[in-house]
């Protein structure tokens, strides 16, 4: 089932770029614009591995929601920030493990909200649905959240690559503990975010930046502060390729995301 209701008026911007359509068109997609595209491009060319970083915080998501849906048993996904639909989106890959699985996609873009509502759909024994809020807005997620997720029992918290967007570290931390309290024990904060680790990445969002599309990076010391209170999975807070890799897919190349999973004690 899926249940989605677009908010009639909600307008694209074109004019200016941003964050779900620039890495759509790094990882390939069509759902972008000029203005996107030109400031992928001007981030490339000073760091061109991004491309690959986005292709392996995608598959990064995929081992995740592997290891949430299966080893861990949960059967409910809160994904913030999801960004436009690609290959390997949540919902797929957590129902392709357990088909009763229940996710809610939240994000603000109209352009995303367009596309989850085409795309987004869910296999006939679980449910996907959307919502249509900011991420520092938890009442209004949890209010509409809760007409699909039973917040009596554990959930994934699914914060990929949304926090470099928030630059003060307090109010990034304050995010993050209002979402998680709003979960009970036994559920999951699954998160990554690109930090300040090599000359290259940090000059690349500076482009990025003077272009319109800002993102903050942390040091992994910074983002691993995210995962206060909970249970880290190991192999804790690592490169998001070193986050259990596939077997037999040799020496994982280094990323410049790093992240990883906590439980709710």
């Amino acid at each position: 089932m899926t249940s989605l209701t677009p908010d009639p008026g909600a307008k694209l911007d074109t004019t200016v770029p941003h964050s779900a359509r620039v890495w759509n068109y790094w990882l390939g997609g069509k759902d972008n614009y000029a203005v996107d595209r030109e400031v992928g491009d001007k981030v490339r060319e000073v760091f061109p591995a991004i491309v690959e970083n986005a292709q392996a915080c995608r598959a990064f998501l995929v081992r995740v929601v592997g290891y949430l849906a299966g080893e861990a048993g949960i059967r409910q996904f809160l994904d913030i920030g999801t960004g436009l639909p690609t290959a390997d989106n949540t919902h797929e890959v957590a129902q392709r493990i357990a088909p009763e699985s229940r996710i809610v996609y939240v994000d603000n873009d109209p352009l995303v909200l367009v596309h989850a509502r085409v795309l987004l759909s869910s296999g006939p024994e679980g449910v996907t649905d959307y919502v249509d809020a900011d991420l520092d807005d938890a009442a209004t997620i949890r209010r509409e959240a809760a007409r699909t997720l039973d917040f009596d029992q554990p959930i994934a918290l699914m914060l990929m690559g949304i926090l470099g967007h928030v630059e003060d570290d307090d109010e990034a931390l304050a995010i993050v503990r209002r979402l998680v309290d709003l979960l009970p024990s036994g559920s999951y904060l699954a998160f990554y975010d690109g930090t300040d680790t090599s000359a290259l990445i940090v000059e690349g969002q500076k482009v990025s930046s003077d272009g319109g599309h800002n993102y903050y990076l942390r040091s992994p010391e910074r983002i691993a502060r995210f995962f206060a209170g909970l249970e880290l999975v190991e192999p804790g807070v690592v490169t998001v390729s070193r986050w259990r890799p596939e077997p037999g897919s040799g020496e994982p190349a280094h990323q410049d995301s790093y992240g990883g999973i906590g439980r709710k004690p």
